[in-house]
């Protein structure tokens, strides 16, 4: 028997039983489906943080404060002190103390209600250098950043995130107008460029949603508080990306020396990088990922265990047929030939289904989820030798039974 008969005999096999290789091509099509789906979901989510990470700024090294502790011993989370300062900061900027350190920016931050006429907005209110330009890496749209006059005269200027502005002035240009912030009327200055990267979950901030002030004018008039010299966290931007390391270095050696801290176990800040945020982030999403598709792969199990099962029942249904083609001279690797196109055909239907629905699911998800997901070729095409491969393994033990079948034990079976 020629190849394209044996095709021929195994899809006719396949179409004489519709309903039961339905529900068996099913099986792997919500497998496969689930694999593209979930390798998509992984990828989406890893490519949003990495690309809100990367607006953070190139190069880029972010100093947070320790861990307060309140009177009955309860420890709050990271940044709840008050441990860095303007100090810090003035060393930080030495050449000769830190070297490889470009460009320090302190910042202070405080979420406020802003109000334009009749428009308000909660946003992020930060109070900071002009430094903090260049070290986040940032452009403007309009207009000027602050800078350091206004700094010195504590001038109540702001300049808007693109989100931020947007909410407030629907119409017209920002540049120019009042917003008022914690009862002080901030004249803005300047609009930030959009960064690309904002996100719809609750637990990220969208970078484009914030207003920037001299960090004099934060601390004097907008925010208050007992101490006027901390800072909420200090970045600092190294020389260049293989600086980062050194900068790294020197920062903690001068921080651990002002502080008069003698074990670095010991210390009450924390710096954070943007290899470090992308490495934690990657990993987390490796594992997410393969927890997904660890589901999704027992899924196809079942699938082809389906498989497994209708080639057995079909062994079972022809054991005359098996018998009677024996007979007529088929040899043992025709039989087997036959089942196995037979289980190949509902693994390559199912497959080809499978990955037509994770396409269509990675293409129109994402608007009903919230969340970002990729197409990945790779996991399409994996997927679908995935299902050419299960058609293949569970469809050997039953080929290879229809195979054993002896003629005259065949022919005589009722």
């Amino acid at each position: 028997m020629s190849w394209l008969e044996t095709l021929r005999t195994g899809v006719n096999g396949v179409r004489s039983h519709r309903l039961r290789s339905s529900l068996t091509v099913l099986g792997i099509l919500i497998g496969i489906a689930g694999v593209i789906i979930a390798v998509g979901l992984g990828e989406g989510a890893s490519s949003q943080v990495t690309s809100e990470i990367n607006a953070l700024g190139s190069n880029v090294l972010t100093i947070t404060p320790g861990s307060s502790t309140s009177s009955t011993g309860v420890r709050g989370a990271l940044g709840s002190a008050s441990t860095l300062t303007m100090s810090d900061v003035s060393a930080l900027e030495s050449h000769v103390d830190a070297p490889d350190v470009k460009a320090v920016a302190p910042i202070t931050s405080q979420t406020e209600v802003l109000t334009a006429g009749s428009q308000t907005a909660t946003t992020s209110v930060q109070g900071t250098t002009s430094n903090w330009l260049a070290v986040r890496g940032r452009t403007l749209t309009e207009g000027r950043f602050i800078d350091t006059q206004d700094i010195k005269d504590h001038t109540a200027v702001g300049v808007l995130g693109a989100t931020t502005a947007s909410e407030l002035f629907t119409r017209g240009d920002p540049v120019g107008q009042t917003v008022d912030v914690n009862g002080i009327p901030v004249t803005i200055v300047g609009v930030l460029a959009s960064t690309g990267s904002s996100s719809s979950s609750s637990t990220t901030s969208d970078p484009d949603d914030t207003l920037i002030l001299p960090i004099s004018t934060g601390a004097e008039r907008i925010f208050g508080g007992t101490s006027r010299n901390s800072v909420s966290s200090i970045a600092l931007q190294a020389d260049s990306p293989a600086d980062l390391t050194a900068a790294y270095q020197e920062a903690d050696h001068l921080l651990l020396q002002l502080h008069g801290i003698t074990t670095a176990s010991d210390a009450d800040f924390t710096i954070t990088s943007e290899a470090s945020l992308i490495a934690a982030n990657t990993s987390v999403d490796h594992t997410l990922t393969i927890l997904l598709g660890g589901i999704a792969a027992i899924s196809l199990i079942v699938g082809g265990i389906g498989v497994m099962n209708i080639m057995l029942v079909s062994v079972t249904e022809r054991i005359r047929e098996i018998g009677l083609r024996k007979a007529l001279g088929a040899t043992p690797r025709v039989i087997r030939r036959q089942f196995l196109v037979e289980a190949s055909v509902l693994g390559i239907l199912g497959g080809i289904l499978g990955v037509v629905v994770g396409l269509l699911g990675v293409l129109y998800l994402p608007g009903l989820i919230g969340d970002p997901m990729t197409t990945s070729p790779t996991a399409a095409v994996g997927a679908l030798a995935i299902a050419m491969a299960i058609g293949v393994l569970f469809g050997v033990y039953p080929a290879s039974r229809a195979a054993a079948l002896a003629p005259i034990d065949a022919l005589r079976s009722e």
